[in-house]
């Protein structure tokens, strides 16, 4: 096996209501030391190109459409003519932030894509947005599941859950099919497995994620809120 997995952290700053908020992403790196494929490249192109080094980068595969998701993507991409990968329902959120340009592959469910020695199966799992989808590498026992499920449990979209019936049932469906020990790779925060979260679907189902949200829990605990986002392009 030479496949093997690595993250960038990028920080960045968002503007809320005046006050501003420091944010970092995870972008993941899976390859071997001729070709890789990058996952979610956020905001420093450079620090994301500078891990890759030399290595060809095959595609850029973009887990939803929002910003902090697709801000590298374009520069990451076009170093070695890369294509971008994107779920066709979440390219009306690519184009808050790319507004003249498209992805070049549009994901389906169960769609294949190969690297090194390995293969990521992409897995719808709408919630967050609408074409958000995670990516797992069996042989490599883990899931990049973006926004839809991190560390913490469901993650949010500006601290709130845009679609969580949606999203839990992406999360139960799809997700928590996968082996205890997969490691749970997310766009924010440190890893964890599908065991350690699995235990507490119940909870959240029954009602537990709304009941302990609140306003004071500040705004940016997961990294994702942006101002002028519309998950429904048809929204006013």
């Amino acid at each position: 096996m030479t496949a093997r997995i690595e993250r960038v952290v990028t920080e960045g700053v968002v503007d809320i209501d005046g006050t501003e908020y420091k944010v970092e992403n995870n972008t993941w790196i899976i390859g071997d030391d001729d070709e890789v494929i990058v996952i979610d490249p956020a905001r420093d192109a450079e620090k994301i190109l500078e891990q890759v080094g030399e290595r060809e980068v095959l595609a850029v595969i973009c887990t939803a459409g929002l910003p902090d998701h697709v801000s590298a993507a374009i520069e990451v991409a076009s170093r070695d003519e890369a294509v971008v990968a994107l779920h066709p329902k979440d390219k009306p959120l690519w184009r808050e932030t790319w507004r003249e340009t498209w992805p070049d592959i549009d994901m389906e469910d169960d769609g294949i894509f190969g690297v090194a020695d390995v293969q990521l199966d992409v897995m719808e799992t709408p919630g967050i947005s609408p074409g958000g989808v995670s990516l797992y590498c069996e042989a490599l026992g883990a899931v990049f599941t973006g926004k839809a499920l991190q560390a913490d449990g469901p993650g949010k979209l500006g601290g709130e859950y845009p679609a969580l019936p949606d999203q839990l049932t992406s999360i139960g469906g799809r997700l928590f099919t996968l082996p205890a020990e997969t490691r749970v790779l997310a766009a924010h925060g440190d890893e964890v497995t599908i065991g350690d979260l699995e235990p507490h679907f119940d909870d959240w189902v029954s009602g537990s994620l709304t009941r302990t949200e609140s306003a004071d829990d500040g705004p940016l605990t997961d990294g994702t809120k942006l101002s002028g986002i519309k998950l429904d392009p048809d929204d006013e």
